[in-house]
C-alpha cells in the first residue's frame, strides 16, 4: 500500500511541475514582450526629449567657414598660451588687454577649462609673432 501511495504522490508531483512550466513559459513570454515594449518607448521617450532640447535651444546660425581662413587651421594649446605668456613676461591681465578678453578667461584657457573663441584665436596667433618689444609698444602706446 505504501508503494502506491508513493507511486501517486510522485505521479501528482509530475503533474503539477508540468502544468506550472506551461504557466511560467506563458507568463515569461508576456514578460519578455512587456520588457521590448518598455525599451521600445524608452528609446521614443529619448528621441522625443531630444527634439525637445533642440526645439529649446535658440536659433544660432554659425556663418560657414572658408576653407583658406587662417583661423580654421589655428590650433590651440593651454600649455603653448602659458608659454607664449612666459616668453613675453606677460601677465595674465596685461595677455587679456592685448588679446581683448579678461584676465580671468586667460587663466581659463591656461588650465583647459575653457578654450578660446575664434576672434580670441586670431588674437592670439598675431601675439605669437610678436617680440617683447612689440608687445611693450603696444601695452604703452605713448611710450613709444
Amino acid at each position: 500500500m505504501t508503494d502506491i501511495a508513493a507511486v501517486l504522490k510522485s505521479e501528482i508531483t509530475r503533474l503539477s511541475r508540468k502544468e506550472i512550466r506551461k504557466e511560467t513559459v506563458a507568463l515569461k513570454k508576456a514578460v519578455n514582450s512587456q520588457k521590448a515594449e518598455i525599451a521600445e518607448l524608452k528609446r521614443g521617450l529619448h528621441a522625443l526629449d531630444q527634439r525637445l532640447k533642440r526645439i529649446d535651444q535658440p536659433n544660432i546660425k554659425a556663418e560657414p567657414v572658408a576653407l583658406a581662413d587662417p583661423i580654421a587651421n589655428t590650433r590651440f594649446s593651454a600649455k603653448g598660451l602659458a608659454s607664449l605668456r612666459r616668453r613675453l613676461s606677460l601677465s595674465a591681465e596685461q595677455c587679456g588687454q592685448l588679446i581683448g578678453a579678461s584676465a580671468q578667461s586667460v587663466y581659463n584657457w591656461e588650465q583647459g577649462k575653457a578654450k578660446p573663441r575664434a576672434q580670441y584665436l586670431s588674437a592670439i596667433s598675431e601675439l605669437r609673432g610678436l617680440g617683447t618689444r612689440q608687445v611693450a609698444a603696444r601695452l604703452n602706446p605713448a611710450k613709444a
